[in-house]
């Protein structure tokens, strides 16, 4: 999945997920959360192995 298509799945702009994969921007527990859902996974699994 592109990150475009990434950002659209989860309702935020590209360069918002641009910056938080290259840790310009630190996302916040709903953004987490709003990820997960996107991927189909519990929040807990984007954890995993930490």
């Amino acid at each position: 999945m592109t990150q475009e298509a990434f950002a659209d799945r989860c309702g935020f702009a590209r360069t918002y997920m641009s910056r938080v994969e290259t840790g310009g921007a630190n996302p916040s527990l709903d953004a987490l959360q709003t990820f997960a859902t996107a991927l189909g996974m519990p929040l807990s699994e984007l954890f995993a192995g930490i």
